[in-house]
């Protein structure tokens, strides 16, 4: 088997491997766009009535007044150590 016999061989067996990828994604798409329209026309996308999502109240972070010096001076350390290097 002479060099350029191998490289034929290899260039067909890459192009092969890139079909099938390509392939397999064409019909994971297909897949997907059916999947949507089953759940869109069985209503599963949509939320009962009486069960609307509550929003979660967004946690507030209050830091005390005696502990503003102590991140500051963490800061300052953090800016001290980094202009070492």
């Amino acid at each position: 088997m002479t060099v350029l016999e191998m490289f034929s061989q290899s260039g067909i067996l890459t192009l092969l491997g890139i079909g099938v990828v390509f392939f397999f994604l064409i019909i994971m798409i297909l897949a997907m766009i059916a999947l949507h329209a089953v759940v869109h026309a069985l209503k599963w996308d949509t939320e009962p009535a009486g069960e609307q999502p509550v929003a979660a109240p967004s946690p507030s972070v209050s830091v005390p007044a005696e502990d503003s010096g102590a991140v500051v001076a963490a800061i300052a350390a953090v800016l001290k150590d980094k202009k070492a290097l």
